[in-house]
């Protein structure tokens, strides 16, 4: 299987394409990384150093690949954190090209926006392109609960309204939606819901609820339950595996008492997670 990731990079720690990447491999996937950004970390820290790609860069790389003749055996396309308008546009001109030599190719587009007490850490004009042109070209999205919202302008209070958002979402385009970090008023207390929609069904699952900033941890999942969705054909397969895996990424995380996503030290997690949690019909 060959995965085409076009997401951000970061020298230390684990996020875009420096989580991607690595689960995808470990899962023997193989990544082609585009990198729309380099930072040296992510920028939850109070500094962060590098620059931003522009959407020239992308087009070069693409070009490069499409020089080697490779793009017709590329299963999916997987992207993240978009800087501009202009890099997403560019990252939509490759899903397009991809998509042009393997008709078969799965684009999925992890809505990177912000989250619940944070809000919103992109500018304005991406969060409009997510909603206008990213979303709709995408055949699967994994936002957030604070994703969901700000995409279909719902709110998700209850179980019930988030699927009406779903469902609204999957109106744009997209055939399969994973909700990731779901808070409704049916989520008991020390719990997190994800839920799964694809055209002909609904699930949910739930973990207990870490105490960790799990940057990456999105970036992970996405990733995962693309690769988990190509090989099974299974929305509700690639939920339980994805989530097990990155519960146990994180469970793991606090044992060490990490800043960062301890992606290395459990990378077993990755193929034989420690826990199973099992996706219910809704």
């Amino acid at each position: 299987m060959n995965i085409l990731s076009l997401q951000s990079h970061v020298a230390y720690g684990h996020v875009g394409n420096s989580a991607a990447v690595f689960a995808l491999q470990r899962l023997g996937v193989e990544v082609w990384p585009i990198h729309t950004v380099q930072f040296s970390n992510h920028t939850g820290y109070a500094t962060a150093r590098g620059r931003a790609f522009d959407a020239a860069h992308i087009r070069e790389l693409i070009q490069g690949l499409r020089e080697r003749g490779v793009l017709q055996t590329c299963d999916g396309v997987l992207s993240g954190y978009v800087g501009s308008a202009e890099i997403g546009a560019a990252i939509l001109d490759a899903v397009a090209e991809v998509k042009r030599a393997n008709p078969r190719a799965v684009y999925c587009c992890d809505p990177v926006i912000g989250d619940v007490g944070r809000g919103a850490y992109v500018a304005p004009e991406v969060a409009e392109f997510m909603r206008r042109h990213a979303v709709p070209a995408a055949d699967m999205v994994t936002p957030n609960h604070f994703e969901l919202e700000q995409l279909t302008g719902r709110g998700a209070r209850s179980l019930a309204e988030a699927l009406a958002a779903i469902d609204a979402l999957r109106t744009l385009g997209p055939r399969v939606v994973l909700v990731t970090s779901l808070v409704t008023g049916e989520t008991p207390a020390g719990a997190i819901d994800l839920v799964a929609c694809d055209e002909v069904s609904r699930h949910r699952l739930r973990t207990p609820r870490l105490p960790v900033a799990a940057h990456g941890a999105g970036d992970t999942i996405a990733a995962l339950f693309l690769a988990h969705y190509l090989r099974s054909g299974s929305a509700a397969e690639a939920l339980s595996r994805a989530a097990a895996s990155v519960f146990g990424i994180l469970r793991r995380t606090v044992d060490l008492g990490a800043d960062e996503i301890a992606l290395i030290e459990a990378q077993e997690e990755l193929v034989n997670p420690s826990a199973t949690f099992r996706a219910e019909p809704l």
